[in-house]
Order: structure tokens, then sequence, then C-alpha cells
């Protein structure tokens, strides 16, 4: 039998509880979850590339069958036949989502065959995003109930 080998690809700048959420989920549906933290040139980052990585394995190591590691440059579609993944894992807060992804998962599929697994957003994390929590945090707003403790500690520590 094979080993059933998914992606969950982000910038994850910061992780959060609803990315958390979903990889967790993602570790019942897989034997290995590759968390490939990506970095478009055309953004600007709260926190660099190594920091993302750190934040999140320090995040996740509590949970079994994950790895975190850089996505590169390229193709998502690429990574994943490099990396022996038969899906990508994608959580979905809303319909608006799911009308951004659907293309993407299209794509995806017909280039390398990869499939995409949607995985519905728990009702607690619908509204958040890792743009609305940093803008949040930077006006003094709590955001502790949404991110771990090393992102919210880090995030304490540069203001």
């Amino acid at each position: 039998m094979s080993m059933r080998r998914a992606v969950c690809p982000g910038s994850f700048d910061p992780i959060h509880k609803g990315h958390i959420e979903i990889i967790a989920r993602a570790t019942a549906l897989f034997d290995e979850v590759i968390v490939a933290v990506s970095t478009n040139y055309a953004k600007k980052y709260r926190f660099d590339e190594d920091e993302r990585i750190g934040i999140a394995r320090q995040t996740l190591s509590s949970l079994a069958g994950i790895t975190v590691q850089p996505m590169g440059d390229g193709l998502l579609a690429e990574y994943c036949r490099e990396v022996g993944a038969n899906a990508i894992v994608k959580g979905l807060r809303n319909a608006t989502d799911y009308q951004y992804e659907a293309p993407m998962a299209a794509m995806n599929r017909h280039l390398t065959g990869v499939e995409t697994v949607f995985l519905l957003a728990d009702n607690q994390y619908t509204h958040v995003s890792s743009t609305l929590i940093k803008e949040v945090h930077s006006l003094g707003g709590d955001i502790a109930d949404y991110v771990p403790r090393a992102v919210l500690s880090r995030l304490n520590s540069s203001r």
C-alpha cells in the first residue's frame, strides 16, 4: 500500500488557529502532511520565511505526521510531484474562498494530476485571516483567541 501524502501550502504570515485546525484534520486523512511555506515576492511579509517556518514547526510539533518545509520557487503542482504528494489540502472559509481556489485546483490537476481536497473551516474561524490578525494586532486589538502563543509573543515583542 502506498503512502498517502498531502501538501498544505500557504504563506502562514502568521500561522493562526484556523490554519492549525485544517492541518490537524488533514493528518486524520493522510499518512503525512507537508506544510509547505510559500513566499510570494510581490507581497510584504511581517515575518521572513525562516521565521514563518520556525513558528510553524514550533506550533505544529505536537501533531504526528507533519513536516514543515519551504516550498521554494515554482508551481505548487510541480512541488507536489517532487515530494510525492497525491493531494493538496486547502481550507475554505466561505464561497469566495471556493471561487478563488477552484480554478487553481483544476489547473493543478491538469498539470500533474494532483487532486485538491477542500476542508470547510470550523465556524469559529470562518472570519479569521492572517491579514486581519496583523491589522487587529497593529491597532492594539486582542488576537489571543486566534493565534498560538508563539505567534502572539513574537508579534508583541516587535511592537
